[in-house]
C-alpha cells in the first residue's frame, strides 16, 4: 500500500502544478479578450483567430483543472445526503461512484476522442473560419484532460482505501485554514472590535 499511496502523491503533485499552470490561462484570456474588444470596438478590426484562441484556453482551463478540482474535493456532490453519513460511509460512496461511474466515463470519452484528435492532427485540419486557427490542439485537450481525471480518480481511489484500512486520515478533511473570505470576515470581525 505504501507503494500505492507515493504512486497517490505523485499523481497529486502532478495535478497539483497542472491546476496552479491553468490560474495563468485565465489571466491570459481575459488579457486577450480585453485586447480583442478594444481593437474591435476601437479600431473597427477583429479576427477569428484571436476568438478560437479565447475558446481554446477556456477549454484547457476547464478540462486541465478537473482532475484538480477533484484533487481538492471541490466536485459537485450531493451533500444534503452525504453530510449525514459516516466518513466510512462517504469513502465508501467515493470508492463505488470512481469505479462505476467516474472512471469509466473518463476513460470512455478519453478513448473516443483520441482517434478525433489524431484525424485532425494528420489531416491538418482548421478551423471553418476566415483566418481561424488548426483544430488538433483543441482536440488534443480533451484527452489530456480527461487522462489527468483518470489519474486523480485513481489517486482518490488510492486514499479513500488506505483511509478505510486505517492509514492515513480521511483525505476530504480540508487542512489548508480559513479561506480567504473567512479571513476577510475576521479581519472585519477585529476592526469593527477595535473601534467600537
Amino acid at each position: 500500500m505504501k507503494i500505492l499511496l507515493r504512486l497517490s502523491s505523485l499523481i497529486d503533485g502532478l495535478n497539483e502544478r497542472v491546476g496552479r499552470l491553468s490560474y495563468w490561462l485565465i489571466l491570459v484570456m481575459v488579457l486577450i479578450s480585453a485586447g480583442n474588444a478594444v481593437v474591435r470596438y476601437a479600431f473597427n478590426r477583429s479576427s477569428n483567430a484571436w476568438l478560437e484562441i479565447q475558446w481554446y484556453l477556456f477549454s484547457a482551463v476547464f478540462l486541465f483543472c478537473a482532475g484538480y478540482a477533484l484533487l481538492h474535493n471541490q466536485h459537485v456532490r450531493i451533500d444534503v445526503i452525504s453530510g449525514r453519513m459516516s466518513k466510512r460511509a462517504r469513502a465508501w460512496i467515493d470508492i463505488l461512484g470512481t469505479l462505476f461511474f467516474l472512471l469509466p466515463m473518463a476513460i470512455a470519452i478519453m478513448w473516443m476522442s483520441w482517434p478525433v484528435f489524431v484525424d485532425a492532427y494528420q489531416h491538418n485540419e482548421v478551423s471553418t473560419n476566415a483566418g481561424g486557427l488548426a483544430v488538433w490542439p483543441g482536440r488534443l485537450m480533451l484527452p489530456v484532460g480527461f487522462f489527468l481525471l483518470i489519474l486523480q480518480g485513481i489517486s482518490e481511489l488510492i486514499k479513500r482505501v488506505a483511509f478505510l484500512r486505517g492509514l492515513i486520515p480521511d483525505p476530504t478533511d480540508k487542512h489548508e485554514g480559513p479561506s480567504l473570505e473567512e479571513q476577510l470576515a475576521e479581519a472585519l470581525r477585529k476592526e469593527r472590535g477595535e473601534t467600537a
